[in-house]
């Protein structure tokens, strides 16, 4: 006679072993990683070296470019994807803590459709100019841009960190700074180096060699130091904006449907992906500080960087169509 309590456990480990057994398997077909922006720019430099680590490992990889209203468009098409852990995204700051919060109807909710996986990395923005632009440093810059017609800045695309920097140093100089949004990085950057937009808040690895060959000219950093890659250029706080700072950061997420043992799995591969010295070394040559991590300090970083958006959205009253 079998007793209860023995039939509880048995019970219970057969509850347990087709999860086993699933986390186990996996991957067990390609996985697709979505990107919000075209390619060229910063968010495909990040999921292009971590493919190609992953594909290193044994997985397939297909990095899918989505870009569109800000990242929304890849976020919309991946929580529409089955929750199999095959379909992964890489969401930026402005789709997980700015886009809900200053545009309509972005279809998602960052709090209850998605489910971290774990940080990748963070990094400062830059303002950069074309040649033609006279500017030599941040006040003269904003000097052009209190003229009549203003000064045109070119980012990645609505809702994105180069969008809100633009928008925070908007309202903090009180400077006529007109927002051109494009469909990535990449594209932003060719439309600068052609001289058909003036400036740009670029993300450190789509400015790093334009910079280095001279194509364009960088007047300031928009996080709260200097970066280590680049030294020399000083950042927006140290002149004139104290206590400003904007950083770009990048997680990895997938829908919160997602078994929650397959995503334990997923931050066990992209946590050995990130740890790689060849990873860590592709990042920092592009400006980048490696990140990962757990899930629960993924969800804590997403919380803290909504609150401090939220508030600076509210009090900018900025409204992104």
């Amino acid at each position: 006679m079998i007793s209860r309590r023995s039939l509880i456990g048995t019970v219970a480990a057969a509850s347990v072993l087709p999860q086993a057994s699933r986390a186990q398997s996996f991957p067990s077909k390609q996985v697709r990683l979505i990107v919000g922006f075209a390619a060229g720019g910063g968010g495909d430099i990040v999921a292009r070296v971590l493919a190609q680590e992953l594909t290193r490992g044994g997985l397939s990889v297909l990095v899918d470019n989505k870009p569109g209203a800000g990242g929304n468009v890849a976020t919309r098409e991946a929580l529409r994807a089955p929750a199999d852990g095959h379909t992964i995204l890489l969401a930026n700051v402005g789709m997980l803590a700015v886009n809900p919060y200053a545009m309509k109807d972005v279809g998602y909710d960052p709090q209850t459709d998605i489910a971290p996986v774990c940080l990748a990395v963070d990094f400062s923005n830059v303002l950069v100019v074309h040649p033609s632009v006279p500017a030599k440093s941040l006040a003269e810059y904003l000097v052009l841009a209190k003229r009549p017609e203003g000064m045109d800045y070119g980012t990645s695309g609505v809702g994105g960190a180069g969008h809100l920097a633009g928008e925070l140093l908007k309202a903090r100089s009180g400077a006529r700074l007109n927002h051109v949004p494009f469909r990535g990085g990449g594209p932003a950057m060719n439309d600068l180096v052609a001289g058909h937009v003036p400036s740009l808040i670029a993300s450190a690895p789509t400015s790093t060699g334009f910079m280095r060959e001279g194509r364009i000219r960088a007047l300031a950093v928009t996080g709260p130091k200097r970066s280590p890659f680049d030294p020399d250029i000083p950042t927006i706080a140290e002149q004139g904006f104290p206590g400003y700072a904007a950083t770009n950061w990048y997680c990895v997420v997938v829908s919160s449907k997602t078994p929650p043992d397959l995503v334990v799995a997923l931050n066990g591969l992209f946590n050995k992906a990130l740890a790689a010295p060849e990873v860590r070394a592709a990042y920092a040559q592009q400006g980048m500080e490696t990140l990962g991590g757990t899930q629960a300090e993924a969800a804590a970083h997403i919380a803290r960087e909504t609150e401090v958006w939220k508030k600076v959205i509210a009090d900018a009253n900025i409204r992104m169509e």
